[in-house]
């Protein structure tokens, strides 16, 4: 056959001609197939588009509710049947139509549609470790007939509570209260609220979500602290440093005066005195800036519980800082925390998580060095396996002129406070201890 006369019968049937008017087109085989497969892609993706669709809509959430069970009781059918079948086994043929029987029941159980209105509500997003965290689950029917009993699931964590519903009438309202324990730090994902209907047997589970899921965070414990007692610097006063400035607070000496110096500062007492221009001269001073460095490598601390004391003690400086509207940076391996308000702060040490692999309080103190460099007091807050030799370096990395403190937390120690050159080193047991530790440290 000619190719062309090939060629004009497969365009032809394609519905493309293959030739431009007045001249025909050579059109290599390889060519004629590639045109076939784009047609017959045109036709097949608009059908596999609603299979697709109609695959996610409906089968997908079929075997969802599917147990483990239930997969085990519909595949032993199955086998049993084709063992029947093929051995002749009525016996088995029995037992594969009781199975299959089984998985109608359950069928029955989990058809139909609730149409519930439901509401969660939580008293506190933001609780301490210790507090009460209470919530509430308010369920309406919104049908036009009664229901009957069913079950609600609320996941809290890792744990999941089960409400149970009674038989309820129309635009009837049940509701549940329940309390949330607030033993450790954690950031708790509370919700969503489902119903669930399942069979006697739990071959088929059907779960329908009624909410969002709401974060519950605990944060940790901080205690009270009075400002003397945090050992803050005053903004007014400031921190007087030996670099001289010819505009300050803090009045140094007198000075000949320089053309460009301001007359404001011109001394006319002395000027009329010694026949010629004087000007003050003063001390620079540096506002309070508090920087907190806290470690969360896990290997320098000997207990899990001496981190959290180390995390409540920076955060109860941190909420004392911000108290006062000072200035306050704060840093771990992990990077710098939000210190625009208490509430970003307390969240931000609420996620913070133990990691051995990002670096010591060493690398942390020359870290900070750098991300702070005007920082007026410098709180080192570390555990107890921190050598004395590691706080000397540390303290190296503050620049001259900066108060610097550093916290031990060892659980159940006796307060004490020690000095290492110009670091003073202070020892907390507890975190009732701290503003009485903070009183030592200023005395």
């Amino acid at each position: 056959m000619n190719v062309k006369s090939s060629a004009a019968k497969v365009g032809e049937f394609l519905g493309r001609p293959f030739h431009r008017e007045g001249t025909p087109t050579r059109l290599h085989p390889t060519s004629i197939w590639r045109e076939a497969d784009r047609v017959a892609g045109s036709y097949v993706a608009p059908v596999w588009k609603v299979l697709a669709g109609w695959t996610r809509r409906y089968v997908v959430p079929a075997f969802k509710t599917i147990s483990t069970l239930g997969f085990v009781i519909i595949g032993a059918s199955l086998l049993l049947w084709i063992l029947g079948a093929v051995y002749g086994w009525q016996e088995a043929k029995v037992a594969a139509l009781l199975g299959m029987l089984l998985a109608l029941i359950a069928i029955a159980f989990v058809l139909g549609r609730s149409n519930y209105a439901v509401g969660l509500d939580l008293a506190r997003t933001r609780v301490a470790v210790g507090d009460h965290a209470v919530g509430s689950i308010a369920v309406e029917n919104k049908a036009g007939r009664v229901v009957p009993p069913a079950a609600m699931e609320l996941p809290v964590g890792h744990a999941t509570a089960i409400f149970h519903l009674p038989r309820m009438a129309p635009q009837q309202v049940h509701e549940d209260l329940f309390t949330i324990p607030t033993t450790r730090r954690a950031v708790i994902t509370v919700g969503p609220v489902s119903s669930v209907r399942a069979d006697p047997l739990t071959l088929l589970r059907r779960r329908m979500e009624w909410t969002n899921p709401v974060d519950l965070y605990v944060h940790p414990r901080t205690t009270a602290l009075d400002g003397p007692a945090a050992g803050f610097l005053k903004d007014l006063e400031g921190l007087t440093t030996k670099d001289l400035s010819s505009s300050d607070i803090a009045f140094h000496a007198l000075r000949d005066y320089v053309p460009g110096d301001d007359r404001r500062h011109i001394h006319w007492k002395t000027t009329a005195r010694t026949g010629k221009l004087m000007v003050r001269q003063f001390e620079e001073t540096r506002r309070s800036h508090m920087a907190v460095a806290l470690s969360v490598n896990m290997d320098e601390y000997q207990h899990d519980d001496d981190l959290e004391l180390a995390i409540s003690a920076a955060a109860s400086l941190g909420r004392q800082a911000i108290k006062e509207n000072r200035e306050l940076s704060m840093l771990t391996q992990r990077g710098p925390l939000h210190c625009e308000t208490g509430k970003n702060m307390l969240d931000d040490m609420t996620r913070l998580r133990a990691n051995n692999r990002r670096g010591t309080t060493v690398d942390l103190a020359r870290t900070l060095s750098d991300a702070v460099p005007n920082a007026s007091v410098v709180f080192m807050v570390v555990g107890s396996k921190v050598t004395a030799t590691q706080l000397r370096t540390a303290a190296a990395s503050v620049p001259a002129g900066v108060r610097a403190f550093a916290i031990r937390c060892i659980g159940g120690a006796q307060p004490s406070r020690a000095n290492i050159a110009e670091l003073t080193v202070l020892t907390l047991g507890e975190l009732n201890d701290l503003p009485m530790v903070l009183r030592k440290a200023v005395a």
